[in-house]
């Protein structure tokens, strides 16, 4: 039996899943949360095998979620359920530790084949994803600057364009602001901008805003 957990801070959105798996054989909803601090504390009284996590939550973006996931429950596979197109974000996520990437579009086939492909431990990667590993194993797609960041500048990154301060984020993710300070150094030299407006203004216009 495989446990689940959906996430997602929309009560029809988790309606609309449930209703899409209730009647799948070999699958059981463990709990659903709205938040990441919600989804963390029940992962502690309710393990699962796949959490299937939206990127954009009131209190933390997903990738600070998928991240924490990672770290402290290592059975537990990641399933993103987003609004954002793959384009965006599919291949940043699965480089990051997520076991797969689906579109909140989805078919229930697609759904249920992506639940089962990763509760078995492998990645599920859908055709446009694919495509996406495909045209860059070949070099015949460039990354985007931002495709480029590694695990934690992708969170410093994303807290910065919700006009977070360097001081809040490092105590949110157990930093020192220096440190903190070097990847916003980091940052602003890899996406080729000179202050926190400018890496809010390239996040909006490459659709990276989360809300």
């Amino acid at each position: 039996m495989i446990r689940l957990a959906i996430v997602d801070d929309h009560a029809i959105v988790r309606a609309g899943f449930r209703e899409m798996l209730n009647d799948e054989m070999g699958l059981t909803i463990q709990f659903e949360a709205s938040t990441g601090e919600e989804a963390q504390s029940l992962l502690r009284e309710h393990p699962c095998d796949v959490l299937m996590l939206d990127l954009s939550l009131p209190d933390q973006n997903g990738i600070d979620v998928l991240r924490a996931v990672r770290q402290r429950y290592e059975s537990t596979q990641v399933l993103i359920i987003s609004s954002f197109s793959e384009e965006r974000y599919a291949l940043s996520m699965i480089r990051n530790g997520a076991s797969g990437y689906l579109c909140k579009d989805c078919d229930q086939a697609d759904l249920i084949n992506a639940i089962h492909t990763v509760a078995q431990g492998r990645r599920y990667v859908s055709s446009t994803t694919a495509d996406l590993l495909a045209r860059e194993m070949a070099g015949e797609s460039q990354k985007l600057p931002h495709e480029q960041l590694s695990d934690r500048e992708m969170q410093v990154f994303m807290r910065l364009v919700k006009g977070e301060s360097v001081s809040v984020i490092a105590q949110d993710l157990h930093l020192s602001v220096k440190t903190v300070s070097t990847y916003r150094s980091r940052l602003l030299e890899k996406l080729g901008v000179a202050s926190n407006a400018e890496l809010t203004t390239y996040a909006h216009q490459q659709g990276l805003l989360l809300s």
